[in-house]
């Protein structure tokens, strides 16, 4: 078997590169020929992994529509297209899909359908007969989680060749000297995190207007950056949430890894089916921390966290609801103990880096998927 992962760009920044990156490392350690081909804007390189991964950058003209515009990829596919036996093609990335069109390439080809395409409009009216084609070419469709798989309009007529193949991530590790730190920061108050680009879609005004439902004895701290935070500081004044609301912009992996060790509770207030997954809910549940989520319409946000399982979920745009649930967990030592045991135990179940190894070498190896 010899595996090429197609798609999206380097470095590794958003969640269908970090997947990419990680099955590629994944699969070759075990001994699985496996490449990974994107495109950069800096130059050409190749990375070695080990002795059967290798990370194939090749140089865009551009970006474009959140698209590298890399001519590159086609060259290079219809030159080597025949070493692979399987092509897992990471979508949605246009540039990626004409590669593979443009190729020739007959093997056997795999679609991870991360998402629909949502924002670019425009980019999709003209991408859409090539995305017709790539659903038509696929041997298997696989998606983050069931419920997208099922409710994406675009995939309605082929589930019959859908899997799901749930993220998964090495559990997250930290240093308690600064956990502790955190905790000491805030005295004799809960502490409730939230971690994600400051972006209309993350829903982070509910979660500031939920923090004046809570009252003093809650800690609402904020982490990430990005172009709502000037309205989010407006929130905050307008709900006289000062003291209550931080917003702590970008911080580095060692410090978010103990805030997220240090908090009570973590929030997910995401509105917008733009959130598919909500990788960091199980960066949280590995730590074993109840989360609430929301209900996002035909997102797999809910279904990662299981409501009643690993934490609660609550209807979208409802601060009140959010407050509510907030409390009920933080208020009911028991409850809390039973999210917390079983936010790890359904990390341990689906979403460790090994298992979606296991999974998809049984994907690629054509065999029934529980």
């Amino acid at each position: 078997m010899k595996v090429l992962q197609l798609g999206k760009f380097y470095p590794i920044r958003g969640g269908v590169e970090k997947v990419m990156w990680d099955l590629t490392g994944g699969l070759s350690a075990r001994g699985i020929d496996c490449d990974m081909l994107c495109a950069e804007l800096e130059k050409d390189e190749i990375i070695h992994l080990n002795g059967h991964g290798r990370v194939i950058c090749l140089k865009a003209w551009r970006k474009m529509a959140a698209t590298m515009i890399a001519p590159k990829m086609v060259s290079w596919l219809r030159k080597h297209k025949g070493e692979y036996n399987i092509i897992h093609v990471h979508h949605p990335d246009p540039m990626a899909c004409l590669a593979l069109r443009l190729s020739g390439y007959k093997g056997r080809v795999i679609l991870h359908w991360h998402s629909d395409i949502l924002k670019q409009k425009t980019l999709l009216r003209f991408y859409a007969p090539l995305q017709r084609w790539l659903i038509r070419r696929a041997d298997t469709i696989v998606g983050t989680t069931p419920v997208y798989l099922k409710e994406s309009p675009y995939l309605k007529d082929v589930q019959d060749k859908t899997v799901a193949l749930p993220i998964g991530i090495k559990p997250v590790t930290f240093n308690e000297r600064i956990a502790a730190e955190w905790k000491e920061r805030y005295p004799g108050r809960k502490l409730v995190v939230s971690i994600g680009r400051l972006v209309p879609y993350k829903g982070y005004g509910y979660l500031v207007a939920a923090a004046k439902h809570l009252g003093p004895d809650y800690q609402v701290l904020i982490v990430g950056d990005g172009p709502v935070r000037e309205n989010l500081e407006e929130d905050i004044r307008i709900n006289g949430v000062d003291g209550n609301v931080k917003l702590l912009g970008y911080v580095e992996d060692e410090e978010m890894h103990a805030l997220l060790a240090a908090c009570d509770v973590f929030v997910l207030s995401s509105i917008m089916k733009t959130e598919a997954f909500g990788i960091v809910q199980i960066e949280a549940m590995s730590l074993g921390k109840p989360v609430v989520a929301t209900k996002v319409p035909e997102s797999g946000v809910s279904w990662v966290n299981a409501d009643g399982e690993s934490g609660l979920n609550v209807p979208i745009k409802d601060s009140e609801a959010l407050a509510k649930a907030i409390r009920t967990i933080c208020t009911d030592a028991s409850l809390h103990e039973k999210f917390s045991k079983g936010a790890l135990e359904r990390f341990d179940r689906l979403f460790t880096l090994e298992g979606m190894i296991d999974k998809t070498i049984k994907i690629y190896n054509d065999e029934k998927n529980d």
